[in-house]
């Protein structure tokens, strides 16, 4: 099922959290909206579900206008942070809830294959009887994912579906989604804060900041080519340097690269930690002073200062030898230069 939003607008009072937002997700596309508290990806996702109304623009389910049906009726599944399962009701009686309520009536024997099918498929054959409170929070959230696709919905819409989990088990529930999202095929519609997250789940990322889109693309789009600086910041650690662009150059202390496309005027040269090189002679960049060298399992992060008195970290491997008050150079590779 396509989904697509055109010019969307949504206010709550005097304070308008969605801005005319246009987006396309095709059939059997996982798409991650991706952005800070506030940036309106959650009340975008309530629109498309039916749970928040627009004040302006339409929803559309293929070629349908599904602006004004009602919830029950659109066929969607929902997945919420906090799992929201009934916790007076077995796994099994979680999961047949939406089937024995819905309009499409079906046997006892049919709802009871249903479900043993959804516990096989979110690999919690066995725990049908139990109860929510006797089953760990991973499992939980497997179950409001089964509860979900239990309707056979055409579209799968999930909100920070992994913010109540400890980091291990997110990074297990995420790639189990992906799996099961591949073999099922469901248009779904995932929404995070958590870059790593969209980056490892998604097929398209549609980054989102006060209320309007401010870049699109492949995991892979987004991270090697962001489209402004709030991105970059945004899609991990990122260095910034203040420098100044004139004819196609931005200079930082005395060092200049190349900016063709920025206008002259203050700008801002950003890098992240893993493209700058430390050289302590001989070396082509920035001349600064290390402040701390921080020890990671695999690596190092070195704190540093530039001899302008900008702040600069950068990572390296175990055996860097320098430490506190070395001078050196940083060599930056892969520098992204914005006006400011």
């Amino acid at each position: 099922m396509k989904i697509r939003l055109d010019t969307v607008v949504k206010t709550f009072d005097t304070f308008r959290a969605v801005h005319g937002v246009s987006l396309d997700i095709e059939s059997g596309e996982l798409v991650a909206l991706l952005g800070p508290s506030g940036s309106g990806k959650t009340t975008i996702l309530r629109m498309v579900a039916g749970l928040e109304h627009a004040d302006g623009g339409q929803v559309f389910f293929g070629d349908e206008d599904a602006t004004n049906i009602p919830v029950r009726d659109r066929g969607v599944g929902f997945v919420f942070q906090h799992y929201a399962l009934f916790p007076h009701m077995t796994v099994a009686e979680n999961i047949a809830f939406g089937m024995k309520v819905s309009k499409v009536k079906r046997n006892t024997a049919a709802i009871d294959t249903r479900v043993a099918e959804l516990l096989a498929l979110v690999q919690l054959t066995g725990l049908g009887n139990r109860f929510p409170a006797q089953i760990s929070g991973g499992q939980r959230q497997r179950v409001a994912l089964a509860r979900a696709l239990a309707v056979d919905p055409k579209v799968l819409l999930l909100d920070e579906p992994f913010g109540a989990l400890d980091a291990n088990v997110r990074r297990d529930l995420r790639r189990w989604l992906r799996k099961i999202h591949d073999e099922l095929g469901i248009t779904t519609l995932f929404v995070t804060h958590d870059q790593e997250e969209a980056l490892d789940l998604a097929d398209r990322v549609v980054i989102l900041e006060k209320g309007q889109i401010v870049q699109q693309g492949t995991p892979e789009e987004v991270c090697r080519t962001p489209a402004n600086a709030f991105v970059m910041r945004f899609l991990g650690d990122a260095n910034t340097l203040s420098a100044t662009a004139l004819d196609g150059k931005a200079d930082v202390e005395a060092v200049a690269y190349d900016a063709p496309e920025v206008k002259d005027g203050p700008a801002e040269v950003l890098f992240r930690p893993s493209d700058a090189t430390w050289h302590a002679e001989g070396g082509q960049g920035i001349a600064a002073r290390i402040l701390r060298v921080l020890d990671r399992p695999g690596s190092r992060r070195v704190l540093a200062q530039t001899l302008g008195g900008q702040p600069v970290e950068f990572d390296t491997t175990p055996e860097f030898p320098y430490r506190k008050d070395d001078v050196g150079v940083i060599e930056i590779s892969r520098p992204r230069i914005y006006a400011v």
